[in-house]
């Protein structure tokens, strides 16, 4: 190869990184395996070690993937939370060994310390004067985001340290978020019934609930944390093993199945045995973390940029194995998106019997060519819902057919459509049987018509006996009171205050109303938007895109969804028989609509943690008198709200002489408002 074709392949396998970075770390949706990504890796750093006049500061060598979303204030690591490099042999680990041996003085060997390597989400946590200072994510390794009320409902994590010494010191540990199997499916089993969706494994929903925005949500999440390391200045740490032991006695939950190995034979038992024994343990491991003992010995051997050359992670192989794929099915979901599944021979892997795996969309499918009959390859590896990595074209039967997806709903028939830019494909009926149920929840939830007693199991049940079909019938169950009071379990007394809180519910305003028609992209936030600016639903029909896309924060994808929503005859014939049920669909010049105007034109950036409400709280009490919340400063901004620790926005705010308000005073203003 010549210098610039060199040069080229650099390029392209920086850029093929940086997007296997992207989707792992931000998406959480990575397109490769670990080992795939690896070797692309190693191609790189094998040709930047050769021709280092091509490293840029910029190359994925020379920094660790980064998940900041700036969703949350930034926290600059004391020291750098490095990645891991990756083994997939006993080779490779002999080799580790041979290094370490070669980087320490002569005479020394070193013992090493294995740990399980859980499939979940690194954190590091913070303690001072006994206290749990704050927590964050690694982020680049440099930085990360501070996710310490996020980090707080999980009651493994102690607030209070009382040891005599480390009570006096501030000192950090450093550790791994997850969810266990069992609970992970149970809670996905939970949603599914709600009609809510469900998750593809444990790994990326612990990344994903630590990132949420409300702390109360995450407290229903079942996150459990498992700690590996401590660092402090202030004390002279002796060893990794002598480090676990410790963080037990300080009352943080470590991981049992730690062994110290005196050499690297020890080590490779360590491995063989839980690559056995792997899936019958309780949460996901995809491997086993190897570390240098000797903290002296560690700092001796050093790091290079991207990790430390005294651990490393011997990664098992991923679960596979082959079967036919019978049939391929499309699943109509809660907001009509159609899913296609696998439907397989059944084939036991990992320690269950496999019979379907997910096909995630049309994109992936035509991607991979996979189409019914084929032989194919599916894996396990740290997902509990298993997915088809290959097909086995070699068995391919001749006659096979390229996998079409369906033009109409496989439930009620109804014509399919597929958005721009979307790889999804929905059913837009509202009638739909597969969405009706979850439609019904959505219409009658607290956010929208707010309908007491008429939960997900009195819906599925009114479904089925065929007492509900669309939101229409929710007015017509007074009819039929007398039937609804002979059903087991519900009584008079049930059945009239379920009635009474329907009636009530025809007092919601406009803006609930329009949120309960679930228009896809319209939540509530949207819906007071758009309600408020219209003023009526029948002007809301009419309006051009651009006029509905003139309001702020409202796009092209809300506007199509709405003007599609429209020109369906059943959604307007919906509407009709919802008018004349009493239900409101317009504003008239009320206390309501006078309190929503007192804010509107204000906009309002929130930065920092506030002692009296959630983020989500300010800013519902913002748009509720009329004010908009925007993430970023500038100009036109009115207020920036200030609260506990405040990020940059702060410093921009104070830049630019925009109006800044702290918790006093931002209630203040809403109060008098």
């Amino acid at each position: 190869m010549t210098k610039n074709q060199i040069k080229n392949r650099i390029d392209e396998l920086r850029k093929l990184i940086n997007k296997y970075d992207y989707e792992y770390y931000v998406l959480n949706k990575p397109s490769i395996s670990d080992y795939e990504y690896d070797q692309i890796f190693n191609q790189l750093l094998v040709l930047e070690k050769e021709y280092p006049e091509f490293i840029t500061s910029d190359s994925p060598t020379q920094r660790v993937g980064s998940d900041i979303t700036n969703e949350f204030k930034q926290i600059k690591h004391e020291v750098p939370m490095l990645s891991l490099a990756n083994t997939y042999s006993e080779d490779e680990l002999l080799d580790f060994d041979r290094r370490c041996k070669e980087g320490l003085p002569k005479n020394e060997i070193p013992e090493y310390v294995c740990e399980l390597k859980i499939d979940g989400v690194s954190v590091s946590l913070k303690y001072a004067n006994g206290k749990f200072l704050y927590a964050a994510t690694r982020g680049d390794g440099t930085t990360g985001e501070d996710i310490t009320n996020n980090v707080k409902t999980i009651r493994a994590v102690p607030l209070s340290i009382y040891d005599e010494k480390f009570k006096e010191i501030d000192f950090e540990v450093r550790g791994e978020i997850y969810i266990e199997k069992e609970a992970f499916l149970k809670w996905n089993a939970e949603r599914e019934l709600k009609g809510e969706k469900t998750f593809a494994n444990p790994r990326n929903t612990a990344s994903g609930t630590i990132k949420l925005l409300d702390p109360n949500e995450v407290a229903k999440r079942p996150l459990q944390i498992f700690l590996y390391y401590l660092l402090t200045d202030n004390i002279e740490l002796e060893s990794q093993f002598v480090n676990l032991n410790k963080m037990i006695e300080l009352g943080f939950r470590v991981n049992p199945n730690f062994q110290l190995c005196k050499n690297i034979n020890e080590v490779l038992e360590y491995c063989k045995k839980w690559e056995k024994e792997r899936d019958n343990l309780p949460y996901e491991i995809d491997g086993v973390v190897v570390k240098v003992n000797s903290i002296k010995q560690q700092k001796i051997l050093g790091s290079i940029a991207r990790s430390p050359r005294w651990a490393v992670a011997f990664k098992f192989p991923a679960k596979q194995t082959k079967t036919k794929l019978l049939k391929i099915t499309w699943q109509v979901g809660r907001t009509g998106a159609l899913t296609p599944v696998a439907e397989l021979e059944p084939v036991l892997l990992a320690g269950s019997t496999i019979s379907r795996a997910t096909l995630h969309n049309i994109d992936e499918i035509k991607r991979k060519d996979i189409r019914e009959g084929d032989i194919v390859l599916i894996e396990k590896g740290g997902d509990v819902i298993p997915k088809i990595v290959a097909v086995d074209l070699s068995q391919r039967n001749i006659n096979s057919r390229e996998t079409i997806p369906p033009e109409n709903c496989p439930v009620c028939g109804h014509k399919l459509f597929q958005p721009e830019n979307e790889v999804a494909i929905y059913c837009e009926n509202n009638e739909c049987p597969a969405q009706i149920k979850a439609r019904l929840a959505h219409f009658a939830s607290r956010s929208a018509m707010d309908i007491e007693g008429l939960g997900e199991q009195l819906i599925n049940l009114f479904v089925e006996k065929e007492f509900l079909k669309t939101y229409t019938d929710i007015y017509t169950l007074n009819e039929k009171r007398d039937e609804l009071i002979k059903i087991e379990r519900l009584g008079e007394k049930s059945v009239d205050n379920l009635l009474a809180s329907i009636e009530k519910s025809k007092e919601k305003e406009f803006d609930k109303v329009l949120f309960a028609l679930g228009i896809r992209y319209v939540g509530a936030g949207a819906a007071k938007k758009i309600a408020h600016h219209f003023k009526s639903i029948d002007k809301l029909i009419n309006a051009s895109k651009e006029e509905i896309e003139s309001i702020h924060e409202i796009g092209e994808s809300i506007s199509g969804s709405i003007q599609r929503f429209f020109s369906d005859e059943h959604n307007l014939i919906l509407i009709k028989k919802l008018k004349d049920f009493g239900l409101k669909f317009s504003f008239s010049e009320t206390n309501t609509e006078k309190e929503y105007s007192k804010l509107k034109g204000k906009s309002f950036v929130l930065t920092g943690t506030l002692s009296s409400l959630t983020r989500d709280e300010a800013q519902r009490k913002i748009e509720n008198l009329g004010g908009i919340v925007t993430s970023s400063v500038s100009k036109n901004t009115s207020y920036v709200v200030v609260g506990d620790k405040p990020g940059s926005k702060y410093d921009k705010a104070l830049k630019l002489g925009i109006t800044i308000l702290d918790e006093d005073k931002f209630m203040e203003l809403i109060n008098n408002a």
